[in-house]
């Protein structure tokens, strides 16, 4: 039976309750101290937006209680990948990472500075050999613990996200988007791949505000005042879409993942801990998964030529797909966040959470070089 560990939490007491949490969780069995630790951050915008990407708390209440448990630092990786549309550098420096690093001594290593090698999983895989011309992992991720460190929110292509989607970052260098004809497949043979090349999994999700509507950007923040952990990442999930009020056995990726013996999705084979199983199963936030104008027209479009092969590169292997980037990036940062977005971040700041968000500085801007060549076909 998976064990799934809830609290309510507070902004007053969130990093403690991260410490219990963790123990709940069993933190210290599933991560052994002879292993190098990764620590997969979450970065869904370079901008900060409430609910999107990792919160500082979060990243701190997960560091303090590893390194006051006996880690050491220099055993620990905090890693965050590129994208078309994120920058990991400006991402850790907008959502406060980095200071919270360097309180910690432990860098940053974006995933663009490492090194990747070929990789072959055993598992079959669904979609991940048909939709890349390889498969490539980061050498670094061999052999190691994993953390994830996902929010409770919705996804305009996987109606929720979380520990899985979390991979999807960690697990796939470039050309991700091209995943999104088969995402649900991906994540489970990301899955899969991860069971191979880690020693131990645990998933930290922070739920403390969540992300409803069009994720998992353009969200309407809610406040949930939970945090969630556990060492099966279909679980988790699974949960997270309960709380947030959807059938978590509708959802592909999790039906798949479970009907592959990757994880548990069934509720009622779960372990609840530290919150009454009652009161944990009434929780539900309402939520309801909508898909914004980039995420529509992304599925239209590659749906509608996925059957005319030469239209399909052209589109999206091709430059023209740079104007789709463009449009995103339009949309999303200077359309939609200096509008509608600030209008959500200022009742964001009217909760708990948003006094303790200005509490973490910012630091100095980080000095890097940008990844040169960096083809997004």
């Amino acid at each position: 039976m998976s064990k799934i560990a809830v609290l309510k939490t507070s902004p007053e007491t969130v990093v403690k309750d991260y410490a219990r949490l963790m123990k709940l969780a069993s933190s210290r069995k599933v991560l052994r101290k002879a292993y190098e630790t990764v620590l997969k951050i979450n970065l869904s915008w370079t901008k900060f937006y409430p609910a999107c990407s990792t919160p500082p708390w979060q990243l701190e209440g997960v560091l303090k209680t590893l390194i006051d448990d006996g880690y050491e630092p220099k055993h620990l990786h905090p890693v965050e990948n590129q994208t078309v549309v994120t920058h990991p550098w400006k991402g850790a420096y907008g959502n406060k990472w980095l200071p919270v690093l360097k309180k910690y001594g432990t860098p940053f290593e974006p995933l663009t500075d490492v090194e990747w090698i070929d990789y072959q999983p055993k598992a079959e895989m669904l979609a991940m050999d048909k939709l890349f011309p390889g498969i490539s992992v980061p050498k670094m991720f061999l052999g190691t613990n994993v953390i994830h460190l996902p929010t409770v929110k919705t996804h305009g292509h996987t109606t929720t996200t979380g520990a899985m989607k979390n991979a999807f970052g960690g697990l796939i260098p470039k050309y991700r988007h091209h995943a999104h004809q088969k995402i649900h497949e991906v994540l489970v043979d990301l899955l899969a791949i991860q069971k191979e090349i880690h020693k131990g999994i645990l998933a930290v999700m922070d739920g403390t505000v969540c992300g409803d509507g069009a994720g998992p950007r353009t969200m309407v923040p809610y406040e949930g005042n939970i945090i969630l952990a556990s060492d099966d990442q279909v679980a988790i999930d699974a949960f997270a879409a309960d709380i947030m009020g959807f059938d978590p056995m509708s959802i592909p990726y999790l039906k798949m993942a479970h009907d592959r013996g990757l994880g548990t999705a069934d509720i009622k084979q779960m372990e609840i801990v530290g919150m009454d199983r009652k009161e944990a199963l009434a929780l539900n936030f309402g939520f309801k998964t909508r898909k914004s104008v980039v995420i529509r027209w992304d599925q239209r479009l590659r749906k509608g030529t996925a059957g005319i092969p030469w239209l399909h590169r052209w589109l999206f292997h091709s430059p023209i797909f740079r104007t789709f980037i463009f449009a995103s990036g339009f949309f999303h940062d200077q359309l939609w966040y200096p509008t509608i977005g600030q209008k959500h971040i200022r009742t964001f700041n009217q909760m708990g959470w948003g006094p303790l968000f200005t509490q973490y500085p910012y630091g100095r801007y980080p000095k890097f070089t940008d990844v040169k060549e960096w083809d997004p076909y």
